[in-house]
Order: structure tokens, then C-alpha cells, then sequence
């Protein structure tokens, strides 16, 4: 019961943070305050997610995933920290996508937490305009410019991207579509960091998190420590892989499932047959971070030779997923059918 009170306290919470007095417009709605470099979406009303851009980060996210019954399932450390979280990564918020080594440069690991002789090394995605927006009954649309900057100053990647945010039934749904256009040629080194990540909430952790030390590409280490109580989700991919056996699997999708006081709540990710390196790996680890990474094939296989995924000057390289969020949790074949939808849309 303490558990729900919190959830519908952060809530409450969301619709100030938002500036919003109470129950807005219905259907998806999708309004842009750039002013206060964010874009909000609602669902009848209700917050769903934020696009931001906080001076504070190092990239754009969307932030916080809330269910349609609302629960928060992303984290909230760094931007709004809650008791009992967790207090690692600070450079995991919320949904994003970039990557660890990108020309050398470490897009992943960047936050306000790096050593000054560290930041040369580190890579910035930067918000450049809001393209457009756009609401509807069902679903609501976003286009968003920005720029991959390196550590020395030099624009490495264009990025357009577009959302799609909808709804159907207790399912809430986000189709993320980026294109990146190499300013000069451009390699992703095989690197774990990696690519399409999503920070949970503490219940939706592991049971079987025992902790230990992370070690990024750099050698910098982070301290997580064992799984708490509260900590209920597991993970499960298209191949059968469950728990801590889905880290560096593949899969065309990988879900999370977990329980809150009582409630079920679940977060899917699916890949799509047109991006690189499909179906991707899975960097699911039961400390919260659900990401998937194609292009880290030697890191996740050592019996593989290094993808080394390169593209020239100019040339558009496209990366497609879908998220679910949703209150109950999904079976395998529904998973599949939604996997199944996906891979037929025009992305």
C-alpha cells in the first residue's frame, strides 16, 4: 500500500513538474516547450513522456515511461531521485540512444560525473531544433533534430528523429526512428556500451542482481550492489532466454516484467529486420539497464569477428524500435504478433 501511495504521489508530482493544472485535452497530445527544452506527452490528459534536453545531460531522453494506469517504471537518479534507489550510472535516464565508442569517442558514458581529463575523450548529443509535432486520437507524432559532437569540438553525426507515441487498449506505445547521417566517416567499434538503452525502475531489478563491479570500455569502474527485496523483474526474449541467461543473447525482442505492491507492469523492446545487425544482442542486466546493442558483436560473442559497423560521409544509416509499456504482462505470443506488426510497418 506505502508502495502505491508513492507512485500516485509521483504521479501528482508529474502534473506539476509539467506545469499542468489537471485533465487536458483528449487523445495523445504532443506540445512543445522549448523554452524549458521539453516536449510533453499525454494520453487523455495524463502523462505518458517527456522528450528533454536538460543542461544537465549529455543527450537528449525521453523521460520518465509511465503505464496508463500510472505507474513509473523508468528510474528517477539523476533528475528526480527517489528513496532506496539506486545511485550508479548517472548517464542512465530515462530512453536514449547513442553509443560507447563512436571514432574513440564515448557517447554512452558521458555525464557530469566524468574527471575533466577524462571529457576530451567523451562525445555530446545536442539538441538542434524541434522539427514538428503532432496529435491525434490514437497517437501523436515528434521530429527532432540534433548533432553527435566529439570530445574535440568536431560535429561527427546529423540525427533526425522521429516518435511515434500510441495507445491501444492498456498498452502505451513509442516507435523511435533515427536516421544518422555521418559529417565524416563514421565507425562504431565493437563495444558493449550500447545502442537503444532504457534505465527501469528499482522494483522492475533483478532478484538475482548480486552485485560487483562494471568496468566501462575506459576501464572506469562503478559499484552496484546486491538486488533489494523490491526487486521483481525478469526478463524473458523471443529465443526463451530468461533472467540473467538474456544478457549478450539475440533476439527480436526482449521483455520486462515485474511487480509493484501487487502490480504487474511490463516494458518490451523490439527490434526491427531493417537495422543493422539484426536480430541485436541483448545488454539487459538485472541492475536496471535494459538496452539493446547490435552493432557489439565481438564483445557479446568472442567466437565472432568484430562488426566494426562503418558508414561513409553522407550515407544514412537508420535505426528502428518499438517500446510497450504496458500493465499486465504480455505472453510470448502476443510478443511475437507485436514483433510480427512491427517488422510490417512502413520504418
Amino acid at each position: 500500500m506505502r508502495r502505491l501511495l508513492c507512485v500516485a504521489l509521483l504521479a501528482a508530482g508529474a502534473w506539476r513538474a509539467w506545469g499542468l493544472a489537471g485533465p487536458a485535452a483528449s487523445g495523445v497530445q504532443v506540445v512543445a516547450d522549448e523554452a524549458h527544452r521539453r516536449v510533453d506527452i499525454t494520453i487523455d490528459g495524463k502523462p505518458f513522456t517527456s522528450y528533454i534536453w536538460p543542461e544537465t545531460l549529455k543527450k537528449p531522453t525521453l523521460y520518465p515511461l509511465i503505464t496508463d494506469d500510472g505507474t513509473t517504471v523508468t528510474r528517477g537518479f539523476p533528475l528526480e531521485p527517489r528513496p532506496g534507489e539506486r545511485v550508479d550510472h548517472p548517464h542512465q535516464v530515462g530512453v536514449w540512444l547513442n553509443y560507447g565508442n563512436v571514432n574513440g569517442f564515448d557517447f554512452w558514458n558521458n555525464s557530469d560525473a566524468i574527471k575533466p581529463e577524462d571529457r576530451a575523450k567523451m562525445g555530446t548529443i545536442r539538441q538542434v531544433k524541434v522539427v514538428s509535432t503532432k496529435s491525434g486520437v490514437d497517437r501523436g507524432e515528434l521530429a527532432v533534430e540534433t548533432v553527435w559532437v566529439a570530445g574535440d569540438g568536431r560535429n561527427l553525426m546529423s540525427e533526425t528523429t522521429r516518435y511515434v507515441f500510441a495507445r491501444r487498449g492498456h498498452e502505451r506505445m513509442i516507435d523511435q526512428i533515427s536516421t544518422l547521417k555521418p559529417l565524416e566517416s563514421i565507425v562504431f567499434n565493437d563495444d558493449k556500451e550500447g545502442l537503444f538503452g532504457i534505465r527501469v525502475a528499482r522494483w522492475l531489478e533483478s532478484p538475482e542482481e548480486r552485485g560487483g563491479e562494471f568496468v566501462d570500455t575506459s576501464g572506469r569502474p562503478t559499484t552496484v550492489p546486491a538486488a533489494g527485496a523490491e526487486a521483481t523483474g525478469i526478463y524473458l526474449t523471443s529465443e526463451g532466454a530468461k533472467g540473467g541467461a538474456a544478457w549478450g543473447t539475440r533476439g527480436r525482442w526482449c521483455m520486462l516484467t515485474g511487480n509493484a505492491g501487487g502490480h504487474t507492469a511490463m516494458i518490451a523492446v523490439i527490434d526491427h529486420p531493417k537495422n543493422p545487425g539484426y536480430p541485436t544482442y541483448w545488454h539487459a542486466r538485472g541492475y536496471g539497464l535494459f538496452a539493446a546493442n547490435p552493432l557489439g558483436r565481438s564483445i557479446f560473442d568472442p567466437k565472432q569477428p568484430a562488426l566494426n559497423f562503418t558508414a561513409a560521409k553522407g550515407q544514412q544509416v537508420v535505426f528502428r524500435y518499438r517500446v510497450v509499456i504496458a500493465s499486465a504482462a504480455l505472453t510470448a505470443q502476443q510478443a511475437n504478433a507485436e514483433a510480427d506488426a512491427f517488422a510490417a510497418s512502413d520504418k
